[in-house]
């Protein structure tokens, strides 16, 4: 055992030193709307943070309500999704605008159970919404934070497949006062974005280091058996996918077919009924849409 403090003297340790040293992002500003805060986190699943942040100071200037989003054509949303990647999350989030404008007057919901409701929305970003905007006690666990839990609590060198015990973990070191317990879980994925990072932690960096059961252990080799790791980007369906959307983003009129498929071909493809595969399941996820014989962005 390596901790010499309590948990009140922990959490105290790491709120201190997110209060002075946390990155200045615009989404953490304390005038910031709710709405702010959900978009930036539908933009910030599987996304670093350098890339959301360009899009989302674009977005929020563009629509900076969720009434401003829903009063525009979800095409227009997939375009200025542009390269984030993942491009579903863009037309999901155009979604919940039009849920919060028609069904909740605008306003963002505050409880995790309405917010859940709303497309696109789960569990974590419903718990990080009432969480950072509306200052609610909840644990919020990313997978920054999973990696501090495993080293901070399970003298793991890295999480394993997440499971309903981080919550328990994050829950267990919360501070009581709602306000500290915000910033204790931004400050928590803080740690773990810049000091308690998967290759290289800065363990001489980190404010909790006196509790890390990991470190006190002698930074073990024991990491839990290792996801199997997703296919190369380069000749994958996702790929030529992107190749298709970036040919729509950029058409001011609809196109035809022909060319969405000859646009997927550029620059190889794996397999002769890739591009056709391609098109199709961008069609089933409603990323395109035929009309009149013509593709175009919904």
């Amino acid at each position: 055992m390596v901790r010499t403090h309590s948990p009140a003297d922990l959490a105290q340790a790491l709120n201190d030193w997110f209060t002075r040293t946390a990155r200045d992002l615009p989404w953490r500003d304390p005038e910031v709307t709710p709405w702010a805060i959900l978009v930036s986190e539908f933009m910030l699943q599987q996304t670093q943070v350098d890339r959301v942040l360009p899009r989302w100071l674009a977005w929020m200037e563009r629509w900076p309500t969720p009434a401003a989003l829903a009063a525009d054509e979800p095409r227009e949303a997939v375009r200025a999704w542009d390269r984030l990647g993942y491009p579903r999350r863009a037309l999901w989030l155009h979604r919940a605008a039009v849920e919060i404008t028609e069904q909740h007057g605008g306003v963002v919901p505050a409880d995790v159970e309405t917010l859940l409701s709303l497309t696109g929305v789960g569990p974590y970003t419903a718990r990080a919404v009432t969480t950072f905007a509306y200052g609610e006690r909840h644990p919020v666990v990313d997978t920054n934070t999973r990696r501090v839990l495993a080293r901070l609590v399970h003298g793991r060198a890295a999480a394993g497949m997440p499971a309903p015990g981080d919550l328990d973990d994050m829950a267990a070191l919360l501070p009581a006062d709602d306000s500290a317990a915000a910033i204790f879980n931004a400050a928590a994925m803080e740690l773990g974005a810049v000091v308690c990072t998967a290759r290289a932690p800065r363990c001489d960096a980190c404010p909790i280091a006196a509790w890390c059961e990991w470190r006190g252990a002698g930074y073990p080799d024991n990491a839990p058996e290792k996801r199997p790791r997703q296919a190369a980007f380069a000749g994958s369906d996702r790929q030529v996918r992107g190749r298709i959307m970036a040919l729509l983003r950029r058409a001011t009129e609809p196109i035809d077919p022909a060319a969405a498929l000859a646009a997927a071909m550029e620059g190889g493809v794996r397999d002769a009924d890739q591009p056709r595969r391609a098109y199709d399941s961008l069609l089933a996820d409603g990323l395109i849409v035929e009309f009149e014989g013509r593709t175009r962005l919904p």
